[in-house]
């Protein structure tokens, strides 16, 4: 896709980038951005959509020019539907979101030194050697998990591996007591936060339902904080409800733990859940892999190249503070930047042949599906640790793994910033 012919379909002057369509299949219109446009203001989101590789990584670096303080972008996508709706549903609406606490900016949505004095005091759980030490615990999960389908030969991959091993590992890891109606609760609960950064439009009975299911989330995690302050255990719960915010000498409030596990339920299970989904999926369009993964090396190469070739976290905003210009292009203190990993990631000035599966590539490792620099994906090792465990996995008790045609072409959702498949129908053979 690196020639001009094969994206002179696309036309500038009338891309919306955000168009379900688009969404669902941007390539081309990523490939006529980084080209001709690699910094392009888009108007129906009001913001410069930035897709090439080195002006994301510039931006990335430069916290101080480029701003990570974009709550209140992100705050304001999710309730378009109020604008069609009657007096007495707009009423309701609002009445019910008095009753949600409201997240202060943490982590995701802070600059340093702020974001640092919050990351700090959960860094420790996600090192590259506690998750090491995670390992046996996570590869029973995975082997348990395998067991419960390993003899059907057909399944959506999505809802019976995919979905249930990341979310039962970051519900471990938060500290979700394990009893069956904790457990069911917490897990569609977590569905609907992580599908709220999505930021597909809702109408006024989908928007009610999440709503209430974040009341009843953030009840649920508040009543497991204040137990944990009295009878602590090692879970990120205990952390955050014992933990002193050393930068004003107190304990984290309620509002901030919601919002750190908040972002923990996302960086947790929908990226690893994502990642799971697109790396089977190439595995059925690329059958001659399934028998190469057998060195870890090519298994990690082959995650890595899931991770660039379907980022699944798309793209987030920046805020620029200050007059710049970026790549020659002139931007005013308070514009809003769109960031497109997933457009970086196919950047065929850092990745030869960009849109083709590798597992011998050499410098895969250098996608930004986690991002770069201070804010790259804290939850990065647990994911990865999923994943180069998980594939080899799948492999050593499947073959033959193929695409169910009868349920057709799986479709990506469409959304501005997360990339996943809802459904993934697959056969196989037990190896």
């Amino acid at each position: 896709m690196s020639s001009t012919a094969e994206t002179s379909g696309v036309d500038l002057e009338t891309l919306n980038l955000f168009e379900p369509s688009v969404l669902v299949d941007p390539w081309d219109a990523y490939q006529k951005l980084r080209d001709d446009a690699p910094v392009f203001y888009q108007e129906a989101m009001n913001a410069h959509v930035v897709t090439r590789y080195d002006l994301l990584i510039h931006v990335l670096r430069d916290t101080e020019t480029f701003s990570s303080k974009f709550d209140q972008v992100l705050g304001a996508s999710g309730f378009q539907f109020l604008e069609t709706a009657t007096e007495e549903q707009q009423a309701t609406f609002m009445g019910k979101a008095q009753e949600m606490i409201v997240p202060p900016p943490t982590m995701l949505t802070l600059d340093p030194p702020e974001h640092t004095n919050y990351r700090s005091l959960v860094n420790r759980v996600f090192t590259a050697g506690n998750v090491r030490k995670m390992e046996p615990y996570i590869q029973s999960v995975i082997d348990e998990t395998i067991e419960t389908f390993i003899d059907n030969g057909a399944i959506d991959f999505m809802d019976a591996f995919a979905f249930p091993v990341p979310l039962r590992i970051i519900a471990d890891r938060l500290g979700i007591p394990d009893g069956k109606e904790e457990r069911d609760f917490f897990y569609i609960a977590a569905t609907h936060a992580a599908a709220a950064l999505r930021l597909t439009p809702l109408d006024y009975d989908g928007a009610l339902e999440r709503m209430q299911y974040a009341i009843d989330l953030q009840k649920f995690l508040i009543g497991i904080a204040n137990e944990r302050r009295k009878n602590p255990t090692d879970d990120m719960i205990s952390i955050l409800a014992t933990a002193t915010f050393e930068a004003e000498d107190r304990p984290l409030n309620d509002p901030e733990i919601i919002s750190i596990l908040n972002q923990f339920l996302v960086a947790g299970h929908e990226t690893t859940t994502s990642t799971f989904g697109w790396g089977m999926l190439l595995l059925c369009r690329n059958p001659e892999v399934q028998e190469q993964l057998t060195d870890k090396k090519l298994v990690r190469n082959f995650v890595e190249e899931t991770l660039r070739l379907e980022a699944p976290v798309q793209g987030l905003p920046r805020i620029v503070t200050k007059d710049t210009d970026l790549g020659g292009y002139k931007l005013k203190a308070g514009d809003a930047l769109m960031l497109r990993y997933g457009a970086a990631n196919r950047d065929e000035r850092q990745f030869e042949n960009p849109d083709g599966l590798n597992i011998h590539r050499g410098n895969s490792g250098s996608q930004l599906a986690f991002g770069s620099g201070v804010h790259h994906c804290i939850g990065a090792p647990l994911a990865r640790q999923e994943l180069n465990l998980g594939f080899p996995s799948l492999l050593a008790r499947m073959k033959n793994i193929r695409l169910d045609e009868s349920h057709g072409d799986p479709v990506a959702e469409p959304s501005i910033i997360l990339r996943n498949l809802p459904e993934l129908h697959i056969t196989f053979d037990r190896r």
